[in-house]
């Protein structure tokens, strides 16, 4: 194997692959959604910068979570999906959505303005 990358667990790889403040709500929204326009992200994660969103919709891919289908229009459009890869965390990351609530609920933690 050609893996210059170490991890001590397999937990270490999956947040290295889709952890961080943004990936997984990322992911949470494309396969939600199903086919996401970079603008409709924008606005359903309105703290990332355009930098950031790009940087992490451009790993997302690089790491095979996510599709990127360019439309060669008069205008550019560019969508995303997940892949079967992708598609196979989305239960987790829902799970942990439905653990947040609760949570939240017993513990008044947070206000949510998006349900």
């Amino acid at each position: 194997m050609d893996n210059e990358k170490v991890f001590n667990c397999n937990m270490e790889l999956t947040l290295d692959i889709i952890g961080g403040k943004w990936k997984p709500i990322l992911i949470f929204h494309i396969g939600n959604i199903g086919t996401v326009r970079y603008g409709e992200l924008k606005r359903l994660v309105p703290g990332i910068s355009e930098r950031v969103l790009s940087r992490e919709l451009r790993a997302l891919e690089n790491q095979n979570i996510i599709n990127r289908k360019v439309y060669q229009e008069k205008i550019l459009r560019v969508e995303y999906s997940l892949t079967s890869v992708g598609n196979e965390v989305l239960p987790v990351l829902n799970a942990l959505t439905k653990w947040g609530d609760k949570y939240n609920k017993k513990y008044k933690y947070a206000k949510i303005i998006c349900e």
